[in-house]
C-alpha cells in the first residue's frame, strides 16, 4: 500500500460522520480556493451501487473489490452547477444520494480489499493547485501528510435534522425518527470497524458545527488555511 499521493500539491482533509456538513463545506471550500475536490464517500456509494446493479451478492467482498478497481466513473456539473455522477456512462446522481446507497457505502467501506482498491484512485485526485478531500479516513489513512486536517462533527440530533431537510423534498415518506436511528447505527459501524475507523487524526482540528451554518464553517477552515499560507 503506497504511503503518499502522486503529486506534491497540498491537501486539506475534511473528515466527519454523516450529517456533519462536510460535503457542503468541502464544496464551498473548493469553490472559494479554486482547488480540486474529492468526495470519497461517493466512491464507496458507487461501489455498492455498481454491485447492486450488476447482481453481485451484497456479501461478496472479492467482487466488490474488483468493481472498485475497474468501475468507470465521471464527476461533473450540469448547466446550473449541480452535481452529476456517471457510472459506466449512466447517470446515477439521484440513486447515489439515497439512504440506501449510504447504507451500502457503510457496508463496503468496512472491507479492507475494497479500501485498498480505492486507495490509489483517491490519491490520483491530487493535482495543483491543491485538493479538498472529503470523507471519513482522509486525514488518518489516505492523506496522512495533509497540510491541514479538519474533523467536522455535530450532535446526533442536529445531524439527523440536516439529513431530514435534505431528503424530505425528494422522499415525502422520510422519517426524522428513522433517520436518527440510521445515523446512530452508521456512527457505531464506522467508529468500531477494524479497518480505518472514523476517528480524528491526531493532528486534526476538531470543529463542532452544531450551532454554525456551512458558510461559517467554511470561513473558519479558510482562515486556518490562510494562516498556513495554503492559498
Amino acid at each position: 500500500m503506497s504511503a503518499a499521493p502522486r503529486s506534491n500539491a497540498p491537501v486539506v482533509t475534511i473528515d466527519g460522520p454523516s450529517g456533519s456538513g462536510k460535503g457542503t463545506v468541502s464544496r464551498l471550500l473548493a469553490l472559494r480556493s479554486g482547488w480540486h475536490l474529492l468526495d470519497s464517500g461517493a466512491l464507496y456509494r458507487l461501489v455498492a451501487l455498481a454491485g447492486s446493479l450488476s447482481g453481485v451478492a451484497s456479501s461478496d467482498v472479492a467482487a466488490h473489490a474488483r468493481i472498485a478497481r475497474t468501475m468507470r466513473i465521471a464527476f461533473s456539473s450540469d448547466a446550473r452547477g449541480q452535481e452529476r455522477v456517471l457510472l459506466e456512462g449512466q447517470e446515477v446522481t439521484g440513486a447515489l444520494r439515497t439512504e440506501v446507497a449510504g447504507a451500502g457505502a457503510s457496508r463496503v467501506a468496512a472491507w479492507a480489499p475494497v479500501r485498498d482498491a480505492l486507495l490509489e484512485r483517491q490519491r490520483a485526485f491530487v493535482e495543483p493547485p491543491g485538493l479538498i478531500a472529503d470523507g471519513r479516513d482522509m486525514g488518518t489513512v489516505v492523506f496522512p501528510g495533509a497540510a491541514l486536517k479538519i474533523f467536522l462533527t455535530a450532535t446526533p440530533e442536529e445531524r439527523a435534522l440536516r439529513r431530514y431537510k435534505q431528503l424530505k423534498d425528494k422522499d415525502s415518506s422520510v422519517s426524522l425518527a428513522a433517520l436518527s436511528l440510521d445515523i446512530a447505527e452508521r456512527d457505531r459501524k464506522d467508529m468500531t470497524r477494524s479497518v480505518a475507523p472514523l476517528v480524528p487524526a491526531a493532528d486534526a482540528i476538531v470543529l463542532d458545527s452544531t450551532a454554525m451554518d456551512a458558510d461559517g464553517v467554511t470561513d473558519e477552515i479558510y482562515s486556518h488555511g490562510r494562516t498556513l499560507r495554503l492559498w
